[in-house]
């Protein structure tokens, strides 16, 4: 098996900061995690918040912390730090070779969803973001690593677009229809829910969007490891 992982983002329309951070870190016992973490509001603000909850989460992680104690310690940290009055949602998603599982970690009210084949299930169960108190506890699964495993997570402005036009996006038909047509790539599906909702926003976002996908696919060719960024710059 090998696991591959895509990104999709845009800002907030006319906003130069997404508040939302991303990063995917190797584990120090194998494997790999992704952490993204959408700060309350947009922009800088935003920015500055969601950077400071990914940034103690990968610490902790990188020193072999457990995914749940590290998005607890965020929460902490961030409750500490802005004295409840500022909030993050996140997520971490880690594919654990120790267990040979993928273990989810998710403060966030935004469900996520997992494909097995064509069959689609929601993770939408009660959730919290971190910041509000000091006894904010994550929602934990864990899934056996199997080929053909599918994960797409994403913020709320997802789940938003189209809301002005009274059309809200439904993330789950709209995944639905992509996998019983045909067997998409990750960064094909990342694109396409995107690309949906920037259409339903009539191509301004009303918030910034993150999405991310985790497939396991069967191995394919060799044993190096491979990892694409794309970062448009608009200068002047």
């Amino acid at each position: 098996m090998e696991v591959q992982i895509a990104v999709a983002k845009v800002n907030k329309y006319a906003v130069s900061e997404s508040g939302d951070t991303l990063e995917v870190i190797e584990r120090p016992n194998g494997g790999l995690s992704v952490v993204l973490a959408d700060g309350q509001t947009s922009g800088q603000g935003a920015k500055a918040v969601s950077m400071l909850v990914v940034r103690k989460v990968i610490v902790l992680l990188a020193e072999g912390v457990r995914d749940g104690a590290a998005a607890r310690a965020a929460s902490d940290s961030l409750y500490t730090d802005k004295k409840g009055k500022v909030i993050s949602t996140l997520n971490i998603v880690s594919v654990d070779l120790q267990t040979n599982t993928v273990v989810i970690t998710r403060n966030n009210p935004v469900p996520m969803f997992i494909s097995r084949g064509e069959q689609i299930d929601c993770l939408g169960s009660e959730s919290e973001p971190i910041g509000v108190s000091l006894s904010v506890r994550p929602v934990i699964s864990e899934i056996a690593l199997e080929t053909g495993l599918t994960i797409v997570l994403f913020t709320d402005g997802l789940t938003h677009a189209g809301e002005r036009r009274g059309q809200p996006m439904d993330v789950c038909t709209s995944l639905q229809a992509m996998l019983e047509d045909q067997d998409p790539s990750p960064q094909g599906i990342a694109d396409a829910l995107l690309g949906e909702a920037v259409h339903l926003d009539d191509g301004r976002p009303s918030d910034d969007i993150s999405v991310v996908v985790l497939k396991v696919l069967k191995r394919r060719g060799d044993d190096v490891r491979r990892m694409t960024v794309r970062l448009p710059i608009n200068v002047g």
